[in-house]
């Protein structure tokens, strides 16, 4: 049974070296997610300023950049040769900070190279990005502190990892009250057999590592997080046929969820929230994720999980609450989430998508 360390080493070893471009990657993985709406242009230029030996080195797969970032403190777990902690160094302006932490040596020296690059591209006086070597399990060793992040983003990392809840453990410690984990990562259709999880290929894919996307939802209860909300999902494509056998009849997405940090006792009431249209790029319509749409002005029925979190999050200037006099009732002993399945919205978005042709043949 390989441990967690090893894990790590055949990880390391995959993305650090046997890697040359995410071209190199046996599935579509590192294609986007694709959401309900097309990215703003505040980001796609964001990206676009990121130098291009960093963009070559990345191995993320999704786009995992909410909105209203200027100002906070970020951190990007597992943020590999920089991309996308460049990008969000970019959204949070001056005067906030961005902190990537990975664990393999080779791609945070390739993201280290160009901290003063894009200093003077986005004209800040100082840098605002920083990285660190550590493991997203052991934030504290890494010396990141508790209650010090407004936002902790991940682009397709978490299912390299063998202990998905030390992880959203860790992330969710480093939170402050309100905030959020944003991220995006590859979910099985199926629960994983054991004998793909020793397979150090497919871990590299992050097939073997796979979370059974219902998972995810009883892993974020237990480490203390909000109820997942499901932003956008793309199927995966995988090239290698060898890989395809492999996977047997578990199918692949490419998923983006985000996860608040509610107060201890939050006031758990339905309410009317109605947008102000005062978040940028969003001045008339900010969707907040697949299921909740707020226009400006136009009042929306939300349950008392959601008031809390537009109440408690770096959203609630953004948002005029009633809360309702009655508690939230309850009308089902069990909670039906299919409305969190990845795979349901990718089917409803189309979003099946190919990239890299050679590693198809």
């Amino acid at each position: 049974m390989a441990t967690c360390d090893d894990v790590r080493e055949n990880v390391k070893k995959y993305y650090g070296s046997l890697l040359e471009s995410s071209c190199d990657l046996q599935t579509s993985a590192s294609s986007c997610s694709l959401s309900c709406r097309p990215a703003p242009r505040s980001v796609m230029d964001a990206l676009s300023l990121v130098h291009p030996e960093v963009t070559k080195k990345f191995f993320g797969c999704g786009l995992p950049f909410p909105a209203k970032l200027e100002g906070c403190r970020v951190l990007d777990l597992g943020s590999g040769s920089g991309r996308d902690s460049y990008a969000f160094s970019k959204l949070v302006g001056p005067s906030g900070h961005v902190t990537g932490i990975d664990m393999t040596e080779e791609l945070i020296a390739t993201s280290r190279q160009y901290i003063e690059y894009h200093q003077k591209k986005f004209g800040y006086k100082e840098p605002n990005v920083s990285f660190v070597q550590g493991y997203m399990e052991k934030l504290s060793e890494a010396g990141i502190q508790s209650d010090s992040m407004d936002v902790v983003l991940s682009n397709c990392v978490i299912c390299l990892c063998p202990d998905k809840k030390a992880v959203l453990q860790q992330a969710y410690n480093v939170l402050k009250e309100g905030g959020e984990l944003y991220f995006s990562d590859m979910y099985a259709s199926k629960i994983v057999p054991d004998h793909m999880k020793q397979d150090p290929f497919l871990w590299g894919e992050g097939m073997g590592g796979s979370l059974f996307w219902q998972d995810l939802i009883s892993l974020a209860h237990s480490v203390g997080f909000s109820t997942p909300h499901l932003v956008s999902a793309s199927c995966i494509v995988i090239y290698n046929s060898e890989l395809k056998a492999k996977a047997g009849d578990i199918s692949y997405t490419s998923g983006t969820y985000r996860l608040f940090k509610l107060p201890k006792s939050p006031v758990i009431s339905e309410a009317t929230a109605t947008y102000k249209g005062t978040v940028a790029d969003f001045p008339d319509q900010l969707d907040f994720d697949s299921s909740h749409c707020f226009k400006k002005d136009v009042p929306v029925e939300v349950n008392g999980e959601m008031a809390s979190i537009l109440q408690s999050s770096r959203f609630s200037p953004d948002f005029k609450l009633q809360i309702s006099d009655k508690p939230e009732s309850s009308s089902e002993s069990t909670p039906q989430y299919c409305h969190l399945n990845p795979f349901l919205l990718a089917d409803k978005l189309g979003s099946s998508v190919r990239q890299c042709p050679k590693t198809s043949k």
